[in-house]
């Protein structure tokens, strides 16, 4: 049996979820955690039984550590990403791998140079419906695509862009934006990999319902690589968190799905058996995301445990793993090719 992989976690928000994963995730193991708020600290680490350090430098200097999941900021993911390569460790990176396609750029070039791993957290690809979903596609089952939309109507209380915690949020320098790069981002990311890639894009967005500096409701349209096109909507104002939904449609079919749970699966030529097993599956799935729509921290762990497990394979086997930096960066284009087009009025090429 392959030894543990040493773990450690910086950015003690959503990384409390990381903690989790990391002891349910199969060669892994939680040595150490970090965070500059003492009060945040000190708790998680006794919960865990692991060490406690207030400087991200000295806990790069733990042989221990192996893995660094990155869980700060996320204008900070880049910064402390290069940090973690030059000290030789792997890393997980929380969504986005940061706010810019150029500092995500410079994070791939470190990793390259260091020679270390690096895993990202989007766990939507890992969804078994999902994936469900891409092979219909990819198949070809659904013949030419002619729409793929995305619509998140979520809801966030103005105290969650408050606080020593929350005043980052709802930022340009330090979220990227608002309700598209931090929350919206999942949305884009699972669309744009279902349907193979955005070539340009057109948007709109702006303050709605809230005191913050970017944004908390955007619309965009698609245009895919591959010919169809298709819309984002995301708002953090729409009282009281509603599901997010997915609708993909092609010259032979359409699926339609509510989150996690399945709506609609009609394809031409499949018969109703296939459409029933399909449903049969899917359909009637508890909703994994009916809390985070109103609540950021109601966060199942089951993707981010995969990503944990499969960074640990993935460095035993020196094999790639399976969401890389050069995958996750396309979402990252894509929005701030979104807030390009909105501050112009023009449609952008993505990259």
């Amino acid at each position: 049996m392959a030894k543990e992989l040493g773990f450690g976690v910086v950015g003690l928000g959503m990384g409390k979820h990381h903690c989790r994963s990391v002891t349910e995730a199969q060669g892994a193991k939680l040595v150490a955690v970090c965070d500059v708020d003492e009060d945040r600290l000190e708790p998680v680490a006794e919960q865990y039984g692991c060490k406690a350090y207030a400087s991200y430098e000295e806990m790069l200097q733990d042989d221990e550590v192996q893995i660094v999941n990155i869980c700060v900021e996320s204008g900070k993911h880049a910064a402390l990403g290069i940090q973690a390569a030059d000290a030789g460790k792997h890393m997980i990176v929380e969504k986005p791998a940061d706010i810019t396609p150029e500092r995500v750029d410079q994070l791939i070039g470190a990793v390259k140079d260091a020679g270390v791993k690096a895993g990202c957290i989007f766990q939507a690809r890992l969804d078994p419906l999902n994936r469900r979903i891409k092979e219909a596609i990819d198949s070809g089952k659904l013949g030419e695509l002619i729409g793929v939309h995305g619509h998140l109507p979520w809801y966030r209380a103005q105290s969650y862009y408050q606080g020593a915690h929350g005043s980052w949020k709802g930022t340009w320098d330090l979220d990227g934006g608002g309700s598209l790069m931090n929350q919206g981002v999942h949305t884009v990311d699972l669309i744009q990999w279902l349907a193979g890639g955005v070539a340009s894009v057109m948007g709109m967005f702006g303050v709605f319902g809230h005191d913050i500096e970017a944004e908390d409701q955007t619309v965009a349209l698609f245009k895919f690589k591959n010919g169809a096109i298709g819309t984002v909507y995301t708002t953090t104002c729409c009282y009281p968190g509603l599901s997010q939904l997915v609708t993909i449609y092609g010259a032979k079919g359409s699926i339609m799905k509510d989150a996690s749970k399945l709506i609609t699966w009609k394809i031409q030529g499949e018969n109703e058996a296939e459409e029933e097993e399909m449903l049969g599956l899917y359909g009637s799935r508890e909703d994994k995301q009916k809390n985070i729509s109103a609540d950021p921290m109601a966060v199942s762990s089951d993707g981010h445990t995969t990503i944990i497990a499969d960074l640990v394979e993935a460095i035993n086997e020196d094999r790639d793993p399976m969401i890389g930096l050069e995958s996750a960066r396309h979402a990252v284009e894509i929005i701030n090719a979104v807030f390009e087009s909105g501050r112009t009025g023009r449609e952008v090429e993505v990259g």
